[in-house]
């Protein structure tokens, strides 16, 4: 496999920017058969929030296979919400061929060992079926692409496997045979894990998944070498990571380079305005009340809201203080409930 990575400016139109990245990087005909369903791995943390890959990109790539026989777009319940609920974000693309997939139903599942733990992943992830993972680029060094493969795992409670992240989700894609098409969206550049979106109108493309994710972690202004997920899969021969071994074509990298750099500064620029690291806290954990983090019966403690936060980037090492300080002030306020145990304090709401 030729590690080839398109790289298209796509002015905002989805359809035409991913047709032209695959036939950059050779065309997907041996993909795109009468024989074989299509599982889209979409990328999805919240259906409340919008830093997921786009309505029309998925359309266009769910289009890109007409031969297949179904295209199932797919996700894996979490404490956000069901994966049929959070799947709803693009149900105007349902139809009798394209449809919605849930991998935390079990009752069609095959029982794995991965990161030394048995679980059942669903079997629609298994070849022969075509896995395509698409997801939006940010400048999250976790990734997003292979990151993407989290959501395979049928827990709602995926939190526990954040310690064996990159062991985790190498083996998922060792087991189940790999991605065959990587698609970032790069609609908007988004600051890490939550939201700060840059208009960009970039899509990167490619049938080496390890390869993309380096281009893309490359442009949001990461080092490959430094990105531990990444790194994982170049250990295990899984796929490109290094730019000089990666034949990048379309739009220039070099030219792209300095527009993402000033998409940064922006983001900083943001960040400032909305009150900076001191002042981040409230809005952070705000956020994890809205979205049902703490919704009884999950009881969080405080190195729950810790990993939480450093998920969506907020940077917690030496700052707890602040965190107990927010937590304190939204118990205060009636916006939570606490209580001190053996674990220490947890919070709540009902």
């Amino acid at each position: 496999m030729t590690s080839r990575v398109a790289v298209v400016e796509s002015s905002g139109d989805c359809a035409k920017g991913l047709s032209q990245a695959i036939q950059q990087i050779n065309g997907i005909e041996e993909l795109n058969t009468s024989d074989r369903s299509v599982v889209v791995k979409v990328g999805v943390f919240s259906h409340r929030a919008s830093n997921h890959t786009s309505v029309g990109l998925v359309e266009a790539i769910a289009d890109s296979f007409d031969r297949a026989p179904k295209v199932f777009l797919a996700e894996s319940d979490n404490y956000q919400g069901e994966a049929l609920e959070r799947l709803q974000i693009w149900k105007e693309l349902f139809t009798e061929k394209v449809t919605p997939a849930d991998l935390s139903d079990e009752s069609n599942a095959r029982k794995v060992t991965l990161a030394g733990q048995e679980m059942n992943l669903s079997n629609i992830l298994f070849k022969p079926n075509v896995l395509v993972s698409t997801h939006i680029l940010r400048s999250f060094e976790r990734g997003s692409i292979l990151k993407n493969l989290f959501g395979c795992v049928p827990s709602s409670k995926k939190a526990k496997y954040h310690k064996v992240l990159p062991s985790l989700l190498a083996d998922i894609y060792e087991v189940i045979g790999g991605i065959d098409l990587a698609v970032l969206d790069g609609t908007f550049f988004w600051r890490g894990a939550g939201d700060l979106p840059i208009k960009m109108n970039t899509l990167l493309a490619g049938r080496d998944a390890v390869a993309v994710e380096a281009v893309g972690g490359t442009l949001a202004g990461l080092k490959p070498e430094k990105m531990p997920v990444l790194q994982e899969f170049v250990k295990r021969g899984l796929g490109e990571g290094n730019l000089k071994n990666i034949e990048i074509v379309g739009a220039s990298l070099e030219t792209l380079k300095p527009k993402f750099k000033l998409a940064s500064k922006q983001h900083a620029k943001k960040w400032r305005e909305c009150g900076g690291a001191p002042k981040i806290w409230a809005p952070a954990i705000d956020g994890l009340i809205r979205e049902g983090f703490f919704r009884f019966p999950n009881k969080r403690t405080r190195e729950d809201v810790k990993k939480a936060l450093k998920v969506r980037s907020v940077p917690v090492e030496g700052n707890m203080n602040l965190v107990i300080t927010t937590l304190t002030r939204r118990v205060t306020r009636g916006m939570l409930k606490a209580k001190q145990g053996p674990e220490g304090w947890i919070y709540w709401t009902e």
